[in-house]
């Protein structure tokens, strides 16, 4: 992807990012995350019915990176089976670690297949995702 691409869509998610705003709503499923490296603090809360994830919002503290992979996480995942999104997961993790993935199925997440390059903010990209993964590894285990 051209990098001038990939900075212009890191910054409309980060400038006008997805979902930013909490519900009071007993459905949610919530999570809050943090990274003990840097300001980055995040809180997500999942809906997910009939196998499916109906809404992510989140809220928090959180710089540029994390924030517009918040976002974008967020559009990507709304609307997947808890299975596609375990796999949409386990292809930006790879990414992020320099392994094998499927491009085709991360759509804007592919925006941070360089980010391994900055190792200090692996951690901003990865921590939303790692949020859902809790969550979505938890819901497997019901």
């Amino acid at each position: 992807m051209d990098a001038n691409l990939r900075r212009t869509i890191i910054l409309e998610h980060y400038q006008n990012p997805k979902n930013r705003g909490l519900v009071d709503d007993d459905s949610y499923i919530y999570i809050n995350m943090n990274n003990e490296s840097c300001i980055d603090e995040i809180n997500l809360l999942v809906k997910v019915e009939n196998e499916i994830i109906k809404d992510i919002r989140f809220d928090g503290e959180a710089c540029a990176i994390c924030t517009s992979s918040t976002s974008i996480m967020i559009e990507t995942l709304i609307g997947k089976t808890l299975d596609e999104a375990r796999k949409i997961l386990f292809n930006f993790l790879n990414m992020i670690d320099e392994k094998e993935y499927d491009a085709a199925i991360l759509e804007q997440a592919i925006v941070y297949e360089d980010i391994s390059k900055q190792a200090n903010r692996k951690k901003c990209a990865l921590l939303p995702w790692w949020g859902i993964e809790k969550i979505v590894n938890e819901l497997n285990n019901k």
